[in-house]
């Protein structure tokens, strides 16, 4: 079993976040820059489809010099290879980071590709189909369980009010949702084997793939205002309560 996992250096959740002086990216200083949380899911899954199985496991991710960080971290929990692909300051969109996986993704003979549904930094939830849409592959997004059998993948994935059971055969692309397994942490000989393996690094120009001009771009960011504060309805009884409460609504809020 050939598997690909997708991921992405993003910011820590705990990380404080502000705007640079542009207005259109974030301040990198200070920040702590780690695997995104739902690619952990994907990793920790393709090592255990790789344990029970047999195969290899290749990462892949497309961003800065710093991003090696998140594929050291994923050969130190297992994986085999690691791929990077150098953007050269170009600022690519969902849809334009998929073309890039996709080309580089098509050159090799991966049976099943695995990515975490969404990233925490951007939340477009759209890197992972987009691929398997490129790759004229199947795809079945927020798999909380799978089962492979004789070239096909059984998954269960969530859905509004409750879960639903597909399948599909080989080669597809899966996208992880919390639940389907908990990630290991690494090994200190794992963490230092990681530090010697080599990064498969390529630029954005020798791929060959044109990603073309963007169809999103950041107009601004902007750090949204500050809440009011709340206020205590009064009164002498419950029913008192109440009616301040709907007349508050319906002539200051006015939602009523």
């Amino acid at each position: 079993m050939e598997i690909a996992v997708l991921l992405k250096q993003v910011p820590a959740t705990e990380s404080l976040i502000e705007i640079a002086d542009d207005g259109i990216a974030i301040k990198n200083e200070g920040i702590n820059w780690v695997m995104n949380p739902y690619d952990e899911l994907a990793v920790e899954e393709a090592l255990q489809i790789r344990s029970a199985g047999g195969g290899t496991v290749t990462v892949f991710t497309l961003g800065p010099e710093k991003a090696v960080e998140a594929l050291r971290t994923a050969l130190a929990m297992g994986a085999d290879t690691a791929v990077r692909i150098d953007p050269q300051g170009e600022q690519l969109d969902g849809l334009a980071t998929a073309k890039v996986l996709a080309g580089e993704l098509k050159k090799g003979a991966f049976d099943l590709i695995i990515a975490g549904h969404r990233a925490v930094d951007d939340d477009n939830f759209q890197v992972g189909p987009a691929v398997a849409e490129l790759m004229g592959i199947p795809h079945i997004s927020m798999v909380t369980h799978q089962e492979l059998k004789e070239g096909r993948i059984r998954c269960t994935r969530t859905i509004d009010g409750g879960t639903l059971v597909l399948e599909t055969g080989l080669p597809a692309l899966i996208t992880t949702q919390r639940g389907l397994n908990e990630p290991r942490y690494a090994s200190l000989p794992g963490i230092m084997k990681a530090k010697k393996k080599p990064i498969d690094t390529r630029t954005l120009s020798e791929t060959g793939t044109d990603p073309g001009e963007p169809m999103v771009r950041t107009i601004a960011m902007r750090v949204p205002p500050q809440r009011k504060g709340g206020r205590i309805i009064e009164g002498d009884s419950a029913a008192a309560k109440a009616a301040a409460l709907v007349k508050a609504l319906r002539e200051e809020a006015k939602v009523l």
